[in-house]
């Protein structure tokens, strides 16, 4: 838990429990994201663990915090719901324990500036949720339905009962229009909808006032031309930098794995790197090499190359049973790699 730590110090200059435990895959984002969306009664309903061993994990995490300095500021969790509610952690709802969660740990040396930036990120509320439903539904309130529904109360409500009904729907595509759009509205929500391939909810729009819709659409109209030329060049200097990203990639798998072919070495880091992939080389940690995000990289390339694992998931074997098959074929590339 504490390489989970340090690495989180590292990105960010902040550590929070939940990322944590988010790190250790004690949770999924989805099922925090669902958490965030007030679909949860409360965090540990998503956690994957005993309530005793969260609760010496957190002792654990506060006690490596103020052994390195580091400084505690409690961050509110306000529920993306329309009345804005205090999240719970816990099923008890104990006060130090929920205190505990909410307490976040910070490097000493932000400047004042830093910490403003960084309260300010913690302390905002996540924005209104509006799902977009795959199957039939019934609304709480009025009984009826609806092409949109929100969650209030662990129960789903159609926007005219969530008094959101005045809204209309923006679909995902145009990110300066989305951006620009929700800056003009007063009221807002993301539009979800679960994608049942990737067992997870995908953004798919936002729901915004017409008017702002209205003014959005002409400060885009106005400034279309120079819009157009900065995608020339952002595309650009993101080409550049992903090939320099990629190069220091495998150069850091190989001050890890001194034995692992250079070839190798840079066949990982470009797949690990592909924009748009969701790999490992795409997240935050990735982007900062970090050390276990750049083994997981090489771990996956192992499995897939090295060994029979897809061929057992193609054969039907239970992922969780494949992995343990070929664990040790796994470990023992990487030893002799590390050589």
């Amino acid at each position: 838990m504490t390489d989970a730590a340090e690495s989180l110090l590292k990105q960010s200059k902040s550590v929070a429990p939940v990322e944590v435990f988010l790190s250790i895959g004690w949770l999924r984002r989805p099922r925090v994201d669902e958490w965030r969306q007030g679909r949860l009664d409360h965090l540990e309903a998503a956690l994957s663990v005993r309530p005793d061993k969260i609760s010496a994990a957190l002792r654990s995490l506060r006690d490596w915090a103020e052994r390195n300095g580091l400084e505690p500021s409690e961050a509110a969790y306000i529920a993306a719901t329309r009345d804005r509610r205090p999240l719970r952690f816990t099923a008890s709802g104990d006060e130090t324990a929920e205190r505990d969660y909410r307490t976040h740990w910070i490097s000493p040396g932000l400047s004042p500036a830093q910490r403003e930036r960084l309260a300010a990120k913690d302390g905002k509320a996540p924005d209104l949720v509006a799902i977009l439903p795959l199957k039939e539904w019934t609304c709480a309130g009025c009984h009826g339905t609806g092409e949109f529904l929100v969650m209030e109360d662990a129960a789903p409500h159609c926007l005219t009962c969530a008094d959101m009904d005045h809204l209309v729907f923006l679909p995902a595509g145009d990110a300066a229009l989305s951006r620009r759009a929700k800056k003009e509205s007063g009221l807002s929500a993301v539009v979800m909808r679960f994608n049942r391939r990737r067992k997870r909810y995908e953004r798919r729009g936002i729901l915004i006032e017409e008017a702002a819709l209205e003014r959005a659409e002409e400060q885009c109209l106005a400034d279309e031309d120079a819009r157009a030329r900065r995608r020339d060049r952002d595309r650009e200097r993101r080409e550049r930098l992903d090939v320099a990203f990629q190069g220091q990639m495998a150069a850091e798998i190989l001050r890890l794995f001194p034995g692992c072919p250079p070839a190798r070495a840079d066949e990982i880091a470009r797949h690990a790197a592909v924009r748009g992939s969701g790999r490992v080389g795409r997240s935050a940690a990735g982007r900062a090499l970090d050390e276990i995000a750049v083994t997981l990289a090489v771990v996956a390339s192992v499995r897939h190359l090295d060994t029979d694992y897809d061929e057992q998931l193609m054969s039907g074997v239970p992922r969780a049973d494949a992995r343990a098959a070929i664990r040790a074929t796994v470990d023992a590339v990487l030893d002799g790699w590390r050589r």
